[in-house]
């Protein structure tokens, strides 16, 4: 399980988050990222892909906003890691 510590609202499925890397590796467009956002309406994660690095910026973090959808953590899809 990922995110599974008091400082996430819940934990990820490692399976779906693996999925979720796939999908983006795969896609037509050339994305370079997966960005996991937390819904605060549905209490779930989902997956946003991006292009480019400076995307990532545009978005509210978990924690830091009372927004509806916040960025919880960024990955580069072909390391795999994670990004800051």
């Amino acid at each position: 399980m990922m995110f599974d510590s008091p400082d996430y609202p819940c934990a990820l499925d490692e399976q779906l988050f693996n999925t979720w890397m796939e999908k983006g590796r795969e896609s037509m467009i050339s994305y370079s990222y997966l960005l996991v956002f937390w819904d605060e309406m549905d209490e779930k994660y989902l997956p946003i892909y991006a292009e480019k690095r400076g995307e990532i910026n545009n978005y509210e973090r978990y924690g830091e906003s009372p927004g509806r959808q916040l960025l919880v953590a960024a990955y580069d899809l072909h390391s795999e890691s994670r990004v800051a």
